[in-house]
């Protein structure tokens, strides 16, 4: 993975990214103080970045660091979002990838990702595959995805733990509480060891093994971040009742005797 895609983005893909970026960054900087620790740790060839997920507006600022970084990100986004006028269209044109909830789309995706990786792009892959629903915003159970598309590709894993913008932004709010402002910190771990799991066949246990150590170091990067301790089992939102999609996840209440 020695060819930069940087060296090879169009002219239309890097200007609609500046212009983006002119108007996410400024805002970005008004509602939030951020501290960026070890970005030194981002490899310069293709990467797979892998983020723990708090709130909905985590892409911009995950997207702000990467891109202030001198990188294009691209995330692996819902197809819904490509059908919204307007931010539909500034998906494709940067690139974005689309996926489907029922993954009728899958091996599309993780190609179109694979070549990103091989030009020496950056991925971005929320393992958890929606936002947390752990009570105290601890990152969840992982899906399979990044794994697949690491062993696959043989593309490093860069963990990423932020913290501070669900005091924006809350999880699932309808409105920001931009007083006082708030402060954003992330932090880059160093990348998850998998060069044992790389050779053999990727079985279902391959990549839950591989799953498991990446969900671990984003653990161990946010508990850096807050202090504090993390719980010693992930949140499993089947072990709980809660749906995997959607802003109403919490299994209905039984009716009273």
């Amino acid at each position: 993975m020695t060819d930069n895609l940087v060296h090879r983005e169009t002219a239309k893909t890097k200007t609609v990214f500046a212009i983006l970026a002119g108007v996410v960054r400024p805002a970005m900087n008004v509602l939030m103080g951020k501290t960026w620790k070890d970005f030194d740790k981002l490899p310069s060839g293709g990467f797979i970045l892998c983020p723990n997920h708090l709130t909905e507006i985590d892409p911009l600022v995950v997207g702000h660091a990467i891109y202030s970084s001198g990188r294009l990100p691209r995330w692996l986004a819902k197809e819904s979002l490509f059908k919204v006028p307007v931010l539909g269209a500034a998906l494709r044109a940067t690139g974005q990838i689309p996926v489907s909830r029922s993954g009728s789309n899958a091996a599309d995706s993780l190609s179109a990702a694979k070549r990103v990786l091989e030009a020496g792009g950056v991925i971005v892959i929320y393992p958890e595959g929606t936002l947390t629903r752990d009570p105290e915003l601890w990152p969840m159970v992982g899906r399979t995805g990044a794994a697949r598309l690491a062993l696959q590709t043989g593309a490093p894993v860069v963990p990423m733990a932020h913290w501070g913008d669900q005091e924006l932004f809350p999880r699932y709010a309808k409105k920001m509480y931009p007083f006082p402002r708030k402060h954003v910190t992330l932090s880059v771990g160093e990348q998850v060891q998998l060069d044992d799991l790389r050779s053999g066949p990727r079985t279902r246990s391959v990549l839950q093994a591989a799953t498991e150590r990446i969900m671990a170091s984003i653990t161990e990067l946010q508990s850096e971040l807050r202090q504090q301790v993390p719980p010693e089992k992930l949140w499993n939102p089947s072990e709980h009742g809660q749906t995997s999609t959607g802003r109403e996840f919490d299994a209905p209440k039984p009716p009273n005797d």
